[in-house]
């Protein structure tokens, strides 16, 4: 595990940006995995920014997301294609064939897992994977449980993941109760893995999860057993490890 310290959210923005802009000036045709939530945001303004200088180039890039919402799909301005839209691919010149999340207006569950698993296989595997961390140690949508789910999965969100995605709605009674997620294998399967943590918020699960011991109680803990992972954190995340990290 690599760990770099970064001063705050801006700064760990740009070195997560720079592992991933460095992904693709050296494979252009890579295949990305991407985050939603709050923390890859200022990830995305930092490339976008890249792509209008003219250092980077998306045009043979593809990309999977880790989730989307059950019931939500790309019309929704709450879904992850939304999300994706207006926060990096309607800013950049990739080809909206290349993009690709799960879709959540299956209903059928068995039909969606197998066929999103398929997709990532059919592209080759992911070869970079970008990930936040949840309070509760989630990646992706996966949740606390008792054993660490393998492939694309439907999960039920935990009322602290409700919690935590009614800032992006109405009201807490909107945020969908389900959602489709890559599971645990699928991440650890990726050939690189960089993750950003930020904020004094998330310093007790950045410590729990990597000061502490693998289980699928604390499922971002996973990510020690990965042979390319990079902990991209500010100085807040890190403020309870000390020297540990």
């Amino acid at each position: 595990m690599r760990v770099i310290r970064a001063k705050d959210y801006l700064d760990a923005s740009r070195k997560t940006a720079n592992v991933i802009s460095a992904q693709v000036i050296l494979k252009p045709d890579s295949v990305l995995g991407l985050a939603t939530g709050s923390s890859p945001i200022g990830v995305y303004q930092q490339l976008i920014k890249w792509y209008q200088k003219g250092d980077l180039d998306f045009s043979q890039v593809r990309t999977v997301n880790l989730d989307e919402y059950v019931g939500m799909g790309p019309g929704d301005e709450q879904s992850y294609v939304a999300f994706m839209r207006r926060n990096l691919f309607d800013h950049i010149n990739i080809n909206p064939q290349n993009t690709h999340l799960p879709n959540g207006l299956e209903a059928n569950a068995a039909k969606q897992c197998a066929c999103y698993n398929d997709l990532i296989r059919g592209l080759g595997g992911v070869d970079l994977q970008l990930l936040g961390i949840g309070h509760n140690g989630h990646i992706g949508f996966n949740e606390p449980s008792d054993c660490f789910a393998k492939g694309t999965h439907c999960v039920e969100l935990t009322q602290n993941t409700i919690d935590a995605n009614a800032r992006f709605f109405e009201n807490k009674d909107q945020v969908p109760k389900k959602a489709y997620t890559m599971g645990i294998l699928d991440i650890l399967q990726a050939k690189r893995v960089v993750m950003i943590v930020t904020g004094e918020s998330k310093a007790q699960i950045l410590k729990e999860a990597f000061c502490g011991p693998v289980t699928p109680k604390v499922p971002a803990s996973i990510m020690q057993l990965h042979p390319d992972f990079t902990l991209i954190a500010d100085e807040a995340a890190m403020s309870l490890v000390g020297d540990l990290l």
